[in-house]
């Protein structure tokens, strides 16, 4: 039997970060309390696609399963995990629905 689909989630950065790409990972601070995260390449593909109008399911399938030799499942396992952590400091914003600019 296949599992329920996940509900949707759309991602896009914060307003109160900045960033910069150094290489295949991803530098981010927080404004807010000046905290530092560096991201993995796996991260930072996530990262480089959150615009607010590409849903998760669709930046694991066709960017994360695509570059990097893991299961559908296993990204999603941890893309959310990745997704969480970074809501709860404030560098993502989750939504249901696409995010406007």
């Amino acid at each position: 039997m296949g599992r329920m689909p996940m509900s949707e989630q759309y991602l896009a950065k914060s307003f109160t970060i900045a960033s910069r790409l150094l290489g295949d990972e991803a530098i981010i601070m927080s404004t807010v309390d000046s905290t530092l995260f560096s991201l993995n390449p796996t991260g930072t593909v996530i990262w480089e696609a959150a615009d607010g109008n590409t849903p998760l399911s669709r930046i694991i399938e066709e960017k994360v399963c695509a570059e990097f030799d893991v299961t559908l499942e296993q990204a999603r396992a941890d893309a959310e995990e990745f997704v969480g952590k970074l809501t709860e400091h404030g560098i993502l914003r989750v939504s249901d629905q696409p995010i406007p600019d």
